[in-house]
């Protein structure tokens, strides 16, 4: 199947899970996660019609951006993954949203050197995986507290990475506990699921979901 092939089945499967839940699938956005795909895959997700996508590290996602540059104007960037203090500027420079913030370290970084309102999400390590980054769900509320007095970052919601699964069933609790955390203060986006999971968190009220492999096939690297 074609980049394209797949996007609309995706599209698919979004809206059906979307229905089964009781929601409507146009209050979901998919983002393409662009990690180590070239750039004429990313712009033939574009000329699909996707808008969103998701960039891991910023040294790549430069190297991309150059190369779509006339693309730019109709895309929105998205950062995902684990981003670097001392990265904070040049992400600024790149991305429209950055869906990683992990640390109040990171937050200050990021308000201190944007001049413009920040869209940010903040990571939750939900399932206390010692392997990824992220605030805890206990830490939390002092967290969007202390992050909100920041100038120029706008908190719209959480997000988290699912520890793997056999069954996508499995990881269901996950994403519940993302809504509840983000229901609980008050934030409306909730960025959760991926190429094996999406349908779940749409079922428990993502807001966003971040395919990369159901999109554009096995990663290399």
């Amino acid at each position: 199947m074609s980049i394209e092939d797949n996007i609309q089945e995706i599209q698919k499967r979004i809206a059906r899970a979307a229905e089964r839940a009781g929601r409507s699938p146009g209050d979901i956005t998919l983002v393409a996660a662009s990690k180590t795909v070239a750039p004429s895959g990313i712009r033939a997700a574009a000329e699909a019609g996707l808008r969103h996508f998701g960039e891991n590290r910023v040294q790549e996602a430069t190297g991309k951006m150059d190369d779509l540059a006339d693309l730019r104007p109709d895309l929105i960037w998205h950062m995902v993954g684990h981003l670097q203090t001392n990265k904070a500027g040049a992400a600024l420079s790149l991305f429209d949203i950055i869906e990683s913030v992990d640390s109040l370290r990171l937050a200050r970084a990021l308000s201190a050197r944007a001049e413009k309102p920040l869209p940010i999400l903040l990571e939750v390590n939900v399932a206390a995986e010692a392997s990824k980054t992220g605030f805890s769900p206990g830490e939390l509320t002092s967290a969007v507290t202390e992050i909100s007095r920041l100038p120029h970052l706008r908190v719209l919601g959480l997000m988290t990475i699912a520890p793997p699964a056999p069954d996508p069933e499995g990881v269901r609790p996950v994403f519940r506990a993302l809504r509840e955390l983000a229901g609980g203060l008050g934030l409306a986006q909730l960025s959760m699921g991926m190429s094996d999971d999406f349908e779940v968190a749409v079922g428990e009220g993502a807001t966003i979901v971040r395919v990369g492999r159901a999109i554009f096939g096995e990663r290399m690297g």
